[in-house]
């Protein structure tokens, strides 16, 4: 079977992107391995109508709502290989060597974060170490924060929290704030700290203290960190898709619809964006099922 359209991601972009194509009468195929980038955080916040709900709960309740849909079918499984063939469709082979075809592809499968290797880090991610404001900042406000820098983007968080509460920039000694962005962190009231953190301590997923390489303890109760970003798979690689650098790591470059550099085939979501939010996400799903359709339609 040729498939009008395969989208690859089952989270808020790939789920809204199918839902237009359904709502399109189009014979859809949504392949997900079932690992979305927000499957570590409890609650997501400033969603529309939908503030302080759990992620989970949101794609469950897309979930049953899409696959009312006749023309919508699901595969769990992961996409491996992918190419564009020469009469324009494309060509998925997944995990089990099962093998697609699609006339438009829409890549939706978000990316993965790397976090600094500091004890206490990785099993707080989502919970109490964070890195948006918007998203979880609300939670802990007026309450003390800690900025580990992992890059350029640490500035930019560091600068931007102090409404939220007390910061502390943690330098790790490696990323030092130039002239101009210490004069702003010092108007901010941001506090500097330039002896590495070495862990991050506190009981369950609260926090309590950064313990630091000389042996001090300086009070947090979260901990914003700019993680390093990269795709879970090669497929956008594999296909040539355009990339561009963002402050976190690479993202597939698209037009205002969504479309990538190569024809018939979309990106949404965290991969296609050097904003990550879940609404952003799910506009972007939006606007690439809606473009993939118009595709179908008129070519």
């Amino acid at each position: 079977m040729i498939w009008d359209a395969i989208v690859v991601g089952g989270s808020f972009a790939g789920l809204s992107a199918a839902m237009q194509l359904a709502r399109g009468q189009r014979q859809v195929l949504l392949i997900d391995a079932g690992e979305p980038r927000n499957r570590f955080a409890a609650q997501s916040h400033g969603f529309f109508a939908a503030d302080g709900a759990e992620p989970g709960e949101l794609r469950g309740r897309a979930w049953q709502q899409l696959m009312a849909y006749p023309t919508v079918q699901f595969r769990q499984s992961r996409v491996n290989s992918a190419e564009k063939l020469a009469d324009g469709n494309f060509f998925l082979s997944d995990e089990t060597g099962t093998q697609y075809q699609g006339k438009a592809l829409i890549l939706a499968t978000g990316l993965t974060d790397t976090l600094p290797t500091i004890p206490g880090l990785a099993q707080r991610w989502g919970k109490s170490v964070i890195h948006c404001p918007y998203c979880h900042g609300y939670e802990f406000r007026n309450q003390p924060i800690a900025v580990i820098a992992t890059g350029e983007a640490s500035v930019h968080q560091a600068a931007i929290l102090p409404d939220w509460g007390p910061v502390t920039y943690f330098s790790q000694g490696q990323f030092m704030p130039d002239a101009e962005q210490l004069a702003l962190l010092k108007r901010r009231g941001v506090t500097l700290e330039h002896s590495a953190v070495t862990a991050v301590e506190g009981e369950g997923f609260d926090i309590n203290h950064m313990l630091l390489a000389d042996g001090r303890r300086v009070p947090a109760k979260v901990v914003y960190v700019a993680p390093k970003t990269a795709f879970g798979h090669t497929l956008a690689q594999q296909l040539g898709c355009e990339l561009e650098q963002g402050p976190l790591g690479a993202y597939i470059k698209t037009d205002a619809m969504q479309q990538s550099s190569i024809s018939g085939l979309f990106a949404a979501g965290d991969m296609a964006s050097p904003m990550h939010n879940g609404m952003l996400a799910a506009a972007a799903g939006v606007k690439a099922g809606a473009a993939a359709h118009r595709v179908l339609m008129l070519g």
